[in-house]
């Protein structure tokens, strides 16, 4: 406040230093107001640019060379072996005006890949995974998917994808079973083959040039035909994939379904070179096939022992058929430690490596039920010393050499029921990576018989199908008959109570009324066709202990009171093995 002469307060006043900072505030906002419009110009909001493929709204204000690229297509320039190379992408599941409005920059062109949709077809999963097939058919018959014209898109280096993604949610089947809804989708199965199938056409035509996929999906793409191993980059709802073309073409040869026997590959295995006959091949698969690899794979049979010595003599047997077909692979078992040591030298001496794991608890299992460590099962995929593993339980024997079925891919199996496959006997590729993905996936998938048969038909809904005569179910649906097993047969699955928890003299699935089922004298015997074969120091770990033999005969006894009509329970039992009981295994 100013004051006068005679110290009266005078009125207030803009000051000179006021005027001052006022004039100061004018210039500077006169001088930054211009650079802020400029950088907004400039230097647009950088947010989603990196990871996401977004829509240019006003094309005309940006210079294409100027944009910045989607993070999956730098991560395919970072990795690529040309980086400066401009790249040619196809574009499949997009539409022709979402192709104007991708942000690829100079870095690369793209091409909309034109293809019927599937769904127009009226085409289901059961019509590609029906029950049953007519296996005297040559190639069998399935229903025909559309796909990419062959040899109409040339010169592709990455081929990006919108995969669809339904709710996965349990339904109920016609036949009253549960079911995964979404995992088994014939329009994701369609995108998932047709960008297979561009991937390994270009991969050839431009002598084994990494060809990309990319895949944008709210869903894991299907780890069947997409291997995790190929896998480069994902984050959020983009996964790219620098597929190896030769397993991926060994994929698309095969049929679409479970509706047709699978193909044996042409490649080189073990000693010996199987020639496929291309004339049988669709016209495009005969483009796709060259000649075979000299590659050498190191393959095994594998079978797994956990919780249990019940198992341990089916185990031997086991070996002792398969070598005595002559097999050229190895025997790998893998064993927890409820196995002792005295059985592992029985193990050992009848053939099998043996591996010790430890077991795996199956989440859907019910509380003490039979299966509640099959999970432990899984464990096979972690054996990445083999490029291939045929998996056989415990409970089969081998009739004749199965050996070129090492020749099909991963995950090739019998069928089941419905669109399922059989655990009993696959074909499976090792990896660690994707033992890992089934681990992650146990608690959110559930299994419907609650052990690994019922887990992997959802992991795995896309699998190819196996002739019936490589895992005879020992099952007969219809009383009577000779319950023979045909010749041409090369294993028997024994269902059902196992021969070797039993006397040699007959099956005694005919004890139990409700075990008819998997009741034959010829199956039966030819499992103790093996025994015989066996050499003493063997044979003495398939002994009954007296628990074993109480079962047996309360069971006799019991279909004699019950007078069953098989008579089996007249035969009088005469197995020396009854003489010399053990107290346990």
């Amino acid at each position: 406040m100013a004051f006068t002469k005679l110290g009266q307060p005078t009125t207030p006043s803009i000051s000179t230093s006021s005027k001052r900072r006022f004039i100061i505030l004018f210039l500077l906002f006169i001088i930054f107001f211009p650079l802020l419009f400029l950088s907004s110009a400039f230097f647009p909001n950088p947010q989603h640019l990196d990871d996401v493929v977004h829509l240019q709204t006003h094309p005309t204000f940006f210079n294409p060379n100027k944009i910045k690229p989607p993070r999956w297509l730098k991560v395919i320039h970072e990795t690529h072996l040309w980086p400066h190379e401009t790249l040619k992408i196809g574009l499949v599941n997009f539409e022709d005006q979402e192709e104007s409005h991708l942000k690829l920059g100079g870095t690369a062109e793209s091409v909309i890949i034109n293809f019927e949709s599937v769904v127009s077809s009226n085409i289901t999963w059961e019509d590609l995974f029906p029950e049953w097939v007519d296996e005297t058919k040559p190639r069998g018959s399935c229903p025909e998917i559309p796909m990419p014209e062959p040899g109409k898109y040339s010169g592709l280096d990455v081929v990006v994808a919108q995969l669809p993604c339904k709710e996965v949610e349990e339904e109920i089947d016609i036949h009253g079973n549960v079911r995964k809804a979404g995992m088994r989708d014939v329009d994701r199965l369609q995108i998932s083959l047709a960008t297979a199938r561009l991937v390994v056409e270009n991969g050839i035509s431009q002598e084994n040039k990494d060809v990309y996929a990319v895949f944008i999906a709210k869903c894991e793409p299907m780890m069947e035909l997409f291997r995790c191993d190929d896998l480069v980059w994902h984050k959020g709802d983009y996964w790219v994939y620098k597929p190896n073309v030769e397993k991926l073409k060994e994929m698309i040869r095969m049929p679409v379904g479970s509706c047709a026997l699978a193909h044996p590959y042409v490649g080189n295995s073990g000693s010996r070179q199987l020639q496929a006959n291309t004339n049988e091949l669709p016209h495009e698969l005969q483009l796709l096939t060259r000649s075979p690899s000299t590659y050498t794979r190191k393959e095994a049979y594998v079978t797994v022992l956990h919780s249990s010595e019940d198992y341990v003599c089916g185990a031997i047997a086991l070996a002792q058929s398969i070598l005595q077909t002559n097999t050229t692979k190895d025997l790998i078992l893998l064993a927890d430690h409820t196995i002792s040591y005295h059985s592992i030298l029985g193990l050992q001496a009848a053939g099998w490596k043996i591996k010790r794991i430890d077991r795996i608890k199956s989440p859907s299992a019910k509380i003490d039920a039979y299966n509640k460590w099959n999970y432990s099962k899984l464990r096979i995929w972690q054996l990445t010393e083999y490029d291939k593993l045929m998996f056989i339980d415990s409970d089969f024997i081998v009739l004749h050499n199965i050996d070129h079925f090492f020749e099909f891919p991963q995950l090739s199996a019998a069928p089941n029921d419905n669109w399922l496959f059989n655990s009993g006997i696959m074909l499976l590729e090792p990896s660690e990576c994707f033992f890992d993905n089934l681990m992650s996936k146990r608690y959110t998938l559930k299994s419907y018989n609650g052990g690994d048969q019922g887990y992997l038909n959802e992991v795995l809904t896309w699998w190819h199908r196996l002739t019936l005569k490589i895992n005879f179910l020992k099952f007969f649906d219809k009383e009577g008959g000779d319950r023979l097993v045909p010749e041409d047969r090369y294993t028997v699955h024994f269902l059902g109570t196992k021969p070797w928890l039993c006397y040699r003299d007959y099956d005694c699935n005919w004890d139990r009324q409700d075990y008819h089922l998997f009741a034959s004298d010829d199956a039966h015997a030819r499992w103790w066709q093996v025994y015989d074969a066996m050499p003493n120091k063997l044979q003495k770990y398939c002994g009954m202990t007296r628990r074993q033999d109480r079962g047996v005969r309360n069971r006799k006894a019991n279909a004699q009171k019950a007078d069953l009509s098989d008579g089996h329970w007249k035969i009088e039992l005469k197995d020396p093995r009854q003489y010399d009981l053990m107290e346990s295994l």
